[in-house]
Parts: C-alpha cells; structure tokens; sequence
C-alpha cells in the first residue's frame, strides 16, 4: 500500500504594516514649522514693505532688466543731443529731447531710436504715455511719434495754440482761423479729421478730448462783467452733425489757465489762482493757492494734481499740494530749493539741489536717491522710475 503524502500548501503570509520610525515624523513637524515660519515671514514682508512690493516693483524689474544699475539703483548716463533748454517728455519708458532742429528719442541705455531732422520756432511736446504730439507753437508743423517710430506729421496748419491726444490715441488741434477765435478739430486714430468747430464766442486757448473719446473741452477766453474770465465748454462729440453747439459750459474764474488734462470723467486745469476739476455736468471743485504764488505744477498723476506753492516769491520755503478729485488737498512743507516735480500714475518726484524723492499720493516717502547734484529736471514714469536729466546728459534711476 502506498503512502501519499499531501502536497504542502503554502500559505502567504500578510506583509506587515510600515512603521513609521521617529525620525520621519520628526522631519514632517520641521517641515511644517518651516513652512508656517516661512508663510509668516512673507506676511510680515507684504505688510512692512506693502508700498515697495507691488505690481510695480515688478514691472521695473521686467523693463529695466538688461540696464546695469549701482546700488543705488542708478544706470550710467548718457548724452543726448541738446542742453537744459530742449523740451523732454517720457514716450512709453524712453526719453523724448525735443529742440528747435531736432527730435530725438534715447533708451534707458542710451541707444537713439529717432533722430528727425525738423525746424520749430517754440516746440512742445504732450504724451498719453504710448504715443506723443509734437508741435510748434505758433507754427504750422506737427508730428506724431510712437512705437520708436516717426507715426504721422504735417506741416500746413495754421498757427498751431495746441495740440493733445487722448489715451485712444486721438489727436485734438487748436488753431487761427479766418473769421473766427479759433478752430478746433479732432482727428481719428489714423488722422483723418472727423469733427471741427469753430468758435465766435471767446478766443480758444486749449481743447482736450476726453479719454473714452466721448466729450470734448474747450477753454475760451473772454471777458465777464469787465473783467477777464477763463470759460469751459463741453460738446458731445456727435459725428454725424456738422453744427456744433456746447452742451454744457462753465466759468474756470479769472486765472489764467497754464494747462489742461481730460479724463474719461473730468476736466482738469491749473491757473495761476488754484486747481478746478469739473465733471461733464459742469459742476466744478476748486482749491485755491489764497494768497501764495504757484512756482510748480504737474497734472499727470492719476487722480490727483500737484503744485509747488509759496507765500514768496524767492526763497526756498513752500508746500507741496496734492489735490484730488473732490477739490480736497494734502500739503508738505519743504525747507529746500525745489528744481522740477513730475507726476506719473500714483507717484509724485521732487528734486531739490543734491537729492530726489519720490513719494506716494498720499505725500508717503517711497523712496530717496541722494547725490543728484547737477540734475535739474526729473521725469517720472507710471512704474515709479525716473529719469534725471542733466546739462547734456540723462541718466535712468530705478528704485
């Protein structure tokens, strides 16, 4: 008889579970807590330096990537074709030298992108940040300049008072005519006029069209009662129609108004008396310079004018006004020689003899650059960056 033996059966066995050793667990605690602190730390950053780190820190680092700066956030300068006495501009983060026989634009590196040849009794320059009008006051030429490029000219207007364009790129011309006390048309984005009005009741002295392309304002001189008065006009811009009357007016007061700028919302102007902004109802808020002298003045931040005012005519004592949109203001005193201010979106540049400082809207001190001596006009950009501007040379200076 034969034995049989049974196969052997061999059963699995479970795998054991994973221990988890005490160093492993020790590391995911450290990482946690060096997560939290790191988490913490950015917190603690964004609300100590909130003015310093935001979108436009980043933007400057983008931009100004491939300039070498010092440590003091300085590129080398370089010179340019003119002296103090040109006229300068930013044209979307270059620098625009405007002088009777020439207009030049430079990179922050000093490379020249235009050089045309032109011939200007008394030119002037105005931007909407992308593009710039060129002109001659008085003169008939003009010129348009963009993309580091010769956009558009002429030279058969009659005796140019003004010249500004919009953010749509709209351009707005102020001229003589025959007959009248001035003309004023807009063109299109490819300048080809599509309105023009001609003014009996007061001598024209600026026009704007508003930023949206909507309204357009006019600033007339004239008299009231005697006595001199600067007057606002707003019209509908309607295409279709070829008789224009105001819809709205309105009295700026007896200042003489030195500069104009039309939002999508308001017009604003400063004279020699104060600071009017008027929406496209006509009402109108104002802060007056009382009894002090106005010395310096920019209306290119966003929302907000400023003026360098004083109770003197010399000296170095002033007050910088900033003044919104409601007609309310904010003052710095200053105890130092003021050379140039400039505006641009929420920042506001003072350069006194040997030092620049750029603050906020609301007058907080953004950032100082000392040892600018020589430097006597400053021109701000919409990032916060500057460009100071020298007797021949211009250098760039990135917080």
């Amino acid at each position: 008889m034969n034995d049989k033996t049974s196969p052997q059966q061999n059963t699995p066995k479970k795998p054991e579970p994973k221990k988890k050793t005490r160093l492993s667990g020790f590391l995911v605690r450290v990482i946690a807590t060096l997560v939290v602190l790191a988490v913490a730390m950015v917190l603690v950053a964004v609300v100590a330096f909130r003015d310093r780190l935001n979108m436009d820190s980043v933007k400057r680092w983008f931009h100004y990537r491939s300039l070498i700066l010092s440590d003091s956030g300085q590129a080398e300068a370089f010179a340019y074709d003119g002296d103090l006495n040109c006229t300068f501009a930013v044209l979307d983060g270059d620098l625009l030298v405007c002088s009777g026989n020439a207009i030049s634009l430079y990179s922050g590196s000093g490379t020249r992108y235009i050089n045309e040849q032109v011939s200007m009794e008394n030119p002037v320059v105005t931007t909407n940040g992308s593009l710039a009008v060129v002109y001659d006051a008085g003169g008939s030429s003009l010129y348009v300049l963009g993309q580091r490029s010769l956009v558009w000219s002429a030279s058969d207007f009659e005796c140019i008072l003004s010249a500004r364009l919009n953010r749509n790129g709209q351009l707005t011309v102020v001229t003589q005519a025959s007959g009248y006390r001035g003309m004023v048309t807009v063109y299109d984005a490819s300048y080809s006029p599509v309105m023009s009005v001609n003014l009996t009741s007061g001598f024209v002295m600026d026009a704007a069209l508003s930023d949206d392309g909507h309204t357009l304002a006019t600033l007339t001189v004239g008299q009231s009662d005697g006595a001199f008065a600067t007057g606002l006009e707003l019209y509908a811009m309607n295409y279709a129609s070829g008789d224009y009357q105001a819809d709205v007016g309105s009295s700026l007061g007896g200042g003489v108004v030195l500069d104009m700028r039309h939002t999508a919302s308001a017009v604003w102007a400063v004279s020699d008396r104060g600071v009017t902004v008027t929406d496209h109802a006509g009402q109108t808020v104002r802060a007056d310079f009382m009894d002090r002298y106005l010395r310096r003045y920019t209306l290119s931040g966003d929302g907000f004018a400023a003026a360098l005012v004083s109770r003197y005519r010399a000296g170095s004592q002033a007050e910088l006004w900033v003044v919104d949109a409601q007609g309310q203001r904010q003052v710095l005193e200053l105890n130092e020689q003021v050379m140039s201010i400039s505006a641009a979106g929420r920042y506001l540049a003072v350069l006194t003899g040997d030092r620049l400082d750029i603050y906020t809207d609301g007058l907080e001190l953004y950032s100082s650059l000392k040892g600018t001596q020589g430097a006597r006009t400053v021109l701000l950009m919409q990032d916060g960056s500057a460009i100071l501007i020298s007797a021949g040379s211009a250098g760039f200076y990135v917080p």
